[in-house]
């Protein structure tokens, strides 16, 4: 649904696996809340003790990884960069994380949190984009990062 030619006002799971490359157990993005072409996104992340990194990070204490909710963070940047682009993911291209600066994880991420990302685009510059992220939980800050990211063909 569309407000204007630059506002999604939501996507469902269906329109957001049109827009990342990432299948499961992978996909870490169940719901686009907000979108502004160019701008930002705001998206969730729904935290089921049924995630297959549960079983060994923690047993008896799961914990979502930081690395992960970062993941999260960049695939929300993934699905605003292709719908900023008006394209898709394809096979002859692979949308990579180029670097990561100033991770922060301030409070752990369990079975149950719904995670919000929103993440902005600071700059795109020769092909290299450059994204701030915050995630959070109940209005908490959970992570926050810095994150670039690269569209490349893939050589065959």
């Amino acid at each position: 649904m569309t407000n204007n030619a630059t506002t999604t006002t939501s996507m469902d799971i269906h329109e957001i696996l049109e827009h990342l490359p990432h299948r499961y157990p992978f996909v870490l993005v169940d719901r686009v809340l907000s979108l502004e072409l160019g701008k930002e996104i705001t998206a969730i992340k729904n935290v089921s003790v049924n995630e297959p990194y549960f079983p060994g990070h923690f047993p008896y204490h799961p914990v979502m990884p930081g690395v992960l909710i970062v993941e999260a963070m960049a695939q929300a940047a993934a699905i605003l960069s292709f719908k900023t682009m008006d394209t898709k993911p394809t096979d002859d291209s692979v949308y990579y994380f180029a670097g990561i600066d100033s991770a922060r994880f301030k409070k752990p991420v369990s079975p149950g949190d719904q995670i919000v990302l929103n993440v902005k685009i600071d700059r795109i510059l020769k092909g290299i984009w450059k994204y701030s992220g915050v995630a959070t939980v109940d209005g908490t800050i959970v992570a926050e990062a810095q994150m670039m990211c690269i569209l490349k063909a893939i050589e065959k």
